[in-house]
């Protein structure tokens, strides 16, 4: 009753926006090692095979610890719950270089899941059969949170699953704290095309997110490649200070409070000012949706990417605008 009273207040808290999460720098080891822990005594008595298969270097991401662990001991209990007596279940952390994410992969050996009762799997206070009801008992609380809190970690979840041969839930996360060595630079990027040279000033990019945790990440690495980036978090924001600054390119979260991207990127295109009508401006979105990088092109973005960002290709992109910048 406990369980359920917490999973309903975090619920109602984030719909209410008012839950909020404290990032810090973690190591990834120690978190899914606690994680385990939890979860090991319920495998035990089930006398279950429980695997962890680690990065292979250590890893470092921004992170709500707590929270994190929240997504993780969820899984790893229903991958428990939902693996017969002496089956095989298991985490595994990827760390994807190339996309600069992490993937924290649960996966069971159990039952496995219909592919028509997929979409049923995220919506809260539903199990995706009255039979599995009787026989494992929940709230159908577990996957929703999961859910949520993952999306407030600007990541993303997904599944697969076959019936009767098991199922595997894909956590990916932006990959942050990585940052010991700076994005390679194209040879034929000279100086006036984009990078700075040692006789120029570091070109001026403003970034406009409200996710504390993609600030901070997105203007470490673009610091680190000699960037000087001002950050503000909201369309008002931006257009308080564009006339003023008149930065060499706009980054621009869509999904953000009071004025959205959108709206942003066209006052920006209709200011009075002509320095500032002609900021190249890249449009940024967490939902991925049929349609949208028409819409932000529409609205007058010179590109669009979604999340989570590829920070090379941010970099590629950044350095192609402020190339072709008239």
């Amino acid at each position: 009753m406990l369980e359920l009273i917490n999973d309903i207040l975090d619920l109602s808290k984030i719909e209410a926006g008012r839950l909020e999460l404290h990032f810090a720098p973690c190591i990834l080891e120690d978190v899914c090692q606690a994680s385990l822990q939890m979860v090991k005594g319920m495998a035990q008595h089930k006398k279950q095979n429980l695997h962890y298969s680690p990065a292979v270097d250590p890893v470092m991401i921004g992170a709500d610890v707590r929270r994190l662990k929240q997504i993780l001991v969820n899984l790893l209990s229903n991958a428990v719950k939902f693996t017969p007596p002496n089956g095989e279940l298991g985490l595994e952390v990827q760390a994807d270089e190339t996309e600069q994410v992490i993937r924290l992969i649960i996966w069971d050996k159990g039952i496995g899941i219909k592919t028509d009762d997929l979409y049923k799997l995220f919506k809260p206070f539903v199990q995706i059969d009255s039979s599995l009801a009787r026989e494992y008992a929940g709230s159908g609380l577990g996957l929703s949170l999961v859910q949520r809190l993952t999306e407030m970690h600007n990541g993303s979840i997904a599944v697969e699953s076959v019936t009767g041969q098991g199922s595997r839930f894909i956590v990916t996360l932006p990959w942050t704290y990585q940052r010991a060595v700076p994005a390679p630079v194209p040879s034929h990027y000279e100086s006036g095309s984009g990078m700075p040279s040692e006789n120029s000033h570091p070109p001026l990019i403003m970034l406009a997110d409200d996710h504390e945790l993609v600030l901070q990440v997105i203007s470490e690495f673009l610091e680190v490649n000699q960037y000087h980036v001002i950050k503000v978090r909201n369309g008002y924001e931006l257009l308080e200070r564009v006339e003023e600054i008149h930065p060499d390119i706009l980054l621009v979260d869509i999904q953000m409070p009071g004025m959205d991207g959108l709206e942003t990127i066209r006052r920006v295109r209709s200011h009075a000012d002509p320095l500032v009508t002609s900021i190249p401006v890249v449009a940024v979105t967490a939902l991925a949706m049929p349609g949208d990088r028409e819409y932000c092109l529409n609205a007058g973005a010179n590109e669009y990417m979604s999340k989570p960002i590829r920070l090379r290709e941010l970099m590629a992109t950044i350095q192609k605008l402020i190339g072709n910048k008239p």
